[in-house]
């Protein structure tokens, strides 16, 4: 393990005003992306998808550091051959890959989950960095209405042997532990697991002897559930978020890349600006690493047609813009209006 190779990737995927884009969508969930859009989920519609915005010169260049691949993707090659993986080195972004195999029901504990995929990881890793990737992820969930210790633990224990792996192969691992935010609990109860969740993790990541500084944190934001009553505004999310940050993450870690877990377009965006604003000399990058935040327009414009692919361009760099904006704590409200 080279950490200060480590530490270069993983600098350059949240250098200012950069952020990830999630664009590992399982084929199930990209089918449902698509049955939204009347587009069909063939592997050619995938491509094609997957190549323009990839092909999207202003928004990959200047605000795209890092895109997180599917399997299939990282192994598709673009109309005119050229591997999808070489696109995006092109404009100057770090390829990397998925490599969890999903959160399944945690043995005697059916309600709580675990995530699996260490079985041949080491292998598919050393293949995986043969094919360009340079980083990888791996996602684990919790619900915060019946947290649970020995849920806690297993995925920290697992967070951590997927990151040690990471590293002994030249690959930067994002750690995702994501508080789920798809029940009716308030910010309070975000705020108590969340920060149980990361500390849990960054011990554990400790024990497995992973080089912080080699790593990017992937956390949910601390929010209200969606289906609670009362919904926390922008400001108290953002501060609860750093406060969480504050007391779990070490400086060593060069980047936190929040995932948008649900939330709208711009819910996403004005919550990162709101941390940005208000925090500017935190010990680590704040930015966005997004899927359906980032994803939602273009593909609603695109809707599967080759003569919509500019609009869908432009909507596309639109959101990774406004994102880049948020990252450095210079959005505004009314840019949305102004597209």
């Amino acid at each position: 393990m080279n950490v200060n190779e480590l530490n270069a990737i993983a600098k350059k995927m949240v250098a200012k005003g950069k952020g990830l884009l999630a664009a590992d969508e399982s084929t199930g969930t990209i089918k449902k992306r698509f049955d939204a859009i009347g587009v069909e989920n063939i592997e050619e519609n995938r491509r094609d998808y997957r190549e323009f915005m990839f092909r999207t010169d202003e928004a990959m260049k200047k605000y795209i550091g890092g895109v997180i691949l599917f399997d299939e993707t990282i192994r598709q090659k673009a109309k005119d051959g050229t591997p999808l993986v070489k696109l995006i080195e092109q404009a100057g972004a770090v390829p990397g890959i998925k490599v969890d195999k999903g959160a399944k029901p945690l043995a005697l504990e059916p309600a709580q989950t675990v995530t699996e995929g260490l079985d041949g990881l080491r292998e598919r890793l050393v293949e995986y960095h043969q094919l360009g990737a340079r980083f990888a992820k791996w996602r684990a969930t919790y619900d915060p209405t019946k947290p649970s210790y020995n849920s806690i633990n297993a995925n920290a224990q697992a967070l951590a042997r997927y990151a040690a792996l990471c590293q002994e192969n030249g690959i930067v691992p994002i750690v995702e532990p994501e508080v789920l935010m798809d029940y009716d609990n308030d910010i309070d109860a975000c705020e108590r697991v969340t920060e149980w969740v990361l500390k849990e993790t960054f011990q554990q990541l400790y024990y497995a002897n992973v080089a912080l500084e080699g790593m990017i944190l992937k956390p949910n934001m601390v929010i209200s559930g969606k289906k609670c009553p009362k919904q926390a505004g922008v400001e108290e999310v953002a501060e609860r978020t750093v406060k969480i940050l504050k007391r779990c993450v070490p400086p060593a870690v060069p980047g936190v890349a929040f995932l948008s877990g649900g939330q709208s377009d711009e819910e996403a965006t004005a919550h990162l600006n709101a941390m940005n604003v208000a925090h500017p000399d935190l010990p680590w990058a704040l930015t966005f690493s997004y899927g359906r935040a980032l994803q939602h327009a273009p593909q609603k414009a695109w809707s599967g047609k080759a003569e919509n692919v500019p609009a869908a361009q432009a909507a596309f760099t639109h959101r990774a813009k406004m994102n880049s904006l948020a990252a450095t704590g210079g959005w505004k409200k009314d840019m949305e209006k102004a597209a």
